[in-house]
């Protein structure tokens, strides 16, 4: 391919602003190129929770947005999952110590279903009948929450911590706790009318 042919392809491209949900702030997450718009339906993007918040301790989670819609230049994205850093999950593993995981399928109250993945991490070894007590506490307070929440509530505890210090205040009454954590989520089924993809866009893409 020629260069005056790749010139002009990049020239016959525009550029679009992908932005965070609402319940998100509706943050800027970058631009994203695209000669047309319908060709951004469904691209993820990749961002931290820093990026969100301005907040520096949050930099060790990514978290992933898919885009759902374009309004002129503006590309809406919904939450489609999160997940700890290689880095940050490795620097939280101790010698002599227990990692506790559970994963857990839960579905929110207005029809959303994830897998979460939630660790504890204690500061001494414990017995398999104390991993089995916290494991059940992770369970009972993910499966509560996530009844009782809407798909906005629900990720916006999960990501901001709410429901991992839920479970580590309840499960510190077993063992002494180093780190509680949801390290990973991520989105399985959704509601349909929720995924505000116009009609004409994806009679396009079929």
């Amino acid at each position: 391919m020629s260069l005056k042919k790749v010139r002009d392809k990049w020239r016959s491209k525009a550029w679009y602003t992908v932005v965070a949900p609402p319940y998100f702030g509706n943050v800027e997450l970058g631009t994203i190129p695209a000669d047309a718009p319908e060709k951004l339906i469904g691209r993820v993007m990749e961002a931290t929770l820093y990026d969100i918040t301005g907040d520096f301790s949050h930099q060790y989670l990514k978290l992933y947005f898919q885009i759902t819609q374009v309004e002129g230049k503006t590309a809406r994205t919904m939450f489609k999952g999160h997940e700890y850093s290689r880095d940050y999950l490795r620097s939280l593993v101790r010698r002599r110590t227990t990692k506790v995981d559970g994963i857990f399928n839960v579905s929110t109250k207005d029809g959303y279903r994830f897998r979460v993945a939630v660790c504890a991490f204690t500061l001494s070894r414990i017995k398999t009948s104390q991993e089995y007590a916290i494991r059940k506490i992770m369970a009972k307070i993910i499966e509560e929450k996530s009844a009782a929440l809407t798909m906005d509530q629900f990720v916006q505890e999960l990501v901001l911590g709410k429901i991992a210090s839920d479970i580590y205040n309840e499960a510190r009454k077993i063992v002494p706790l180093r780190h509680v954590g949801a390290r990973k989520s991520k989105l399985l089924t959704q509601v349909a009318p929720q995924l505000q993809v116009p009609l004409q866009k994806v009679e396009q893409q079929s």
